[in-house]
């Protein structure tokens, strides 16, 4: 019999069907099976349950699911059983055998496997109730833990491609377009560009075929970036269905995902979504008896960062050196194979089935007046909790970090955190309680970016970040223009000669000036903020250049040529452990006794303050 959904009705039908079927009493383990949680060996916990489960005989009385990304990364591997929505943490297989027989046949809970609350000492049995939740709305995110991403029967049965169906049997391509703005979407990939006027303006531009391109942005290139991959691992049938309705609000019947190369799961699991909706008529001729034609293609990027920006991203599906051009005329206009396209990143097009789903009202009335709806961040750095949050525009910085996150790592102070990737910039400890909107990021010389977080303490060297930044974006940048391509070296140089006690008076203000230059002069969007990390780490850190340059002094004691460690005669208690670390034997003295540093020898590796267990060695 042929899956091919011929019209709403069917669709409706099928889901009811797969609602109850999926009401049979049986308990539902759903194993994390996000990349963070693949490097903690999610797929043995998985392979375990898989033969446990036959061995004990209690298929009839358990459905065992493996999902997409569950958000709390730093506790992978993690596991959930519902109805009862009991949250395991940091699962290994030998502890399979047990939450079957304990918690699926006994209802017992496990306790050594729940979630220990940091503050109270309580262990937390529900996944809700966890810190680093609460504050949370996961309205995008939210779904991952529910679903087999490889099984279209799960998505629809949630309300999957409800949106699709409403949208082409109740509303016209013009009504679409008027919700997206009204709801006040913006893009997610960075821009901030309000989605429905692009969709708009997308709609209206001339073409003498009628050929228009909708495409999707998964080209994820940031540091510590990973919600774009982590959606189209965990749901990508949320992804098509936003990228179906957009393609009938503008009038297109070809449609490109674009990712990277380096997400294997990702393209696996999309490009089997691709085959599911296929098959099911909700991609191809005549979706849902609609009239309406449209398919997807999968196009796969080789890593280069600078093809995140829109015209090199087009350019690279072309077949062409994935290089910007200048926009005089916008993609929107003239963009892939010269023709109107519309580009919007992962997050965007997931965000389109709640709008329609739920109406712009709804969505409008989450986050602040210029930025509407949730943003995931992947939030990573010197943190208790590293992951994936997904929270109100509107939160504060202090709330994702303490509350979310937990707070910094062995008790050290907050110092910076960077937000929008390797173009965005470091907000200092003074501005923690700043809401987190696209707007009030700007204002402070940052950016939202595709939403990329990264928390440093007080052991990070700002002018040492700021160079990392730099190296980065000099490695990514295409050279096709000189502010950026000679600009960046040039920066690298000032950076690194503070770094090395070479700064000279004037390397502050040189840095400033070429940060002008490249952010006025540079022919793409990635050139205009590449400076970022060197303007804000200046604006805010200022004190800290001048101690490099004028006391050849890191306070955070990273720069080496600016560094000497030396041992505290009245901490030291002679307990050996430098001596024993030391990779060029530098470390000397008796038992029990204060021990010392030879300074010509030591290549401060920093490894005997870091074995310390007395704070003993110190930097001056």
């Amino acid at each position: 019999m042929t899956k091919s959904l011929r019209s709403p009705i069917q669709l409706k039908n099928l889901r009811e069907q797969l609602i109850r079927n999926s009401q049979s009493g049986k308990s539902t383990i759903s194993v994390c099976g996000g990349t963070g949680c693949q490097g903690c060996g999610c797929e043995s916990v998985y392979t375990k349950f898989v033969s446990e489960i036959d061995r004990q005989g209690i298929a009839d009385k358990v459905e065992l699911k493996l999902t997409g990304c569950h958000g709390l990364c730093e506790c992978g591997t993690l596991v959930t059983i519902h109805p009862q929505k009991i949250f395991y943490i940091r699962v290994n297989p030998q502890d399979v055998p047990e939450i079957l027989t304990e918690t699926i046949l006994k209802d017992v809970v496990i306790d050594r496997l729940l979630y220990p609350d940091p503050i109270s000492g309580q262990t937390v049995l529900h996944e809700y109730d966890v810190p680093f939740y609460k504050k949370q709305r996961r309205l995008i995110f939210g779904s991952n833990g529910l679903l087999d991403p490889t099984s279209i029967e799960d998505y629809i049965a949630i309300g999957g491609y409800c949106a699709l169906s409403k949208a082409l049997s109740e509303m016209k391509p013009e009504q679409i377009i008027e919700e997206v703005k009204e709801s006040g979407l913006r893009g997610r990939g960075g821009g901030g560009f309000p989605t429905g006027k692009k969709w708009e303006s997308c709609r209206n531009a001339p073409t003498s075929n009628g050929t228009r391109y909708v495409i999707c942005n998964a080209d994820e290139g940031d540091p510590g970036a990973y919600m774009d991959r982590s959606l189209l691992e965990g749901n990508p049938h949320s992804v098509l269905e936003g990228m179906i309705i957009g393609a009938y609000a503008i009038g297109s019947g070809s449609g490109y995902v674009y990712v990277r190369h380096e997400y294997p799961l990702a393209v696996k699991n999309l490009d089997i979504a691709l085959t599911q909706a296929r098959e099911y008529g909700l991609l191809g001729n005549n979706i849902l008896g609609s009239g309406f034609d449209f398919d997807v293609m999968i196009a796969r990027g080789g890593g280069a960062f600078v093809c995140g920006e829109s015209t090199a991203l087009m350019a690279s599906l072309e077949g062409k050196i994935g290089e910007p051009r200048q926009k005089h005329i916008h993609t929107v206009i003239k963009g892939l194979y010269n023709k109107p396209s519309n580009l919007n990143n992962v997050e965007t097009w997931a965000n389109v089935p709640l709008i329609i789903n739920k109406g712009a009202g709804w969505y409008a009335d989450i986050g602040t007046a210029g930025s509407k709806g949730t943003k995931i961040f992947s939030l990573v750095g010197k943190i208790k909790n590293t992951g994936l949050v997904e929270v109100p525009m509107g939160i504060t910085l202090r709330e994702i970090i303490y509350d979310i996150g937990g707070g910094m790592l062995n008790g050290k102070k907050f110092k910076a955190v960077q937000t929008g990737g390797p173009s965005g910039g470091c907000i200092p400890e003074s501005l923690i309680d700043l809401p987190v909107d696209f707007d009030e990021l700007t204002r402070v010389g940052s950016m939202m970016g595709s939403g990329g977080m990264i928390v440093m303490d007080e052991s990070t060297c700002m002018v040492d970040m700021a160079k990392y930044f730099v190296d980065f974006l000099i490695e990514e940048s295409c050279g096709k223009c000189l502010p950026c391509r000679e600009g960046l070296d040039r920066m690298k140089d000032i950076l690194a000669g503070i770094t090395q006690g070479n700064g000279t008076d004037g390397d502050i203000e040189l840095l400033q000036e070429l940060g002008e230059v490249i952010h006025d002069t540079s022919l793409c969007a990635l050139g205009e903020t590449a400076a970022n990390p060197v303007l804000s780490t200046i604006q805010y850190f200022r004190d800290e250049y001048e101690q490099h340059i004028r006391n050849r002094h890191c306070p955070a004691g990273v720069c080496k040529a600016l560094i000497t460690y030396t041992i505290d005669p009245e901490t030291c208690t002679g307990c050996g452990v430098c001596v024993k670390n030391c990779p060029e034997k530098s470390v000397s003295g008796e038992k029990k006794k204060p021990h010392v540093i030879n300074q010509d020898t030591c290549i401060k590796c920093g490894l005997c303050r870091e074995n310390c267990k007395f704070d003993a060695v110190i930097v001056v």
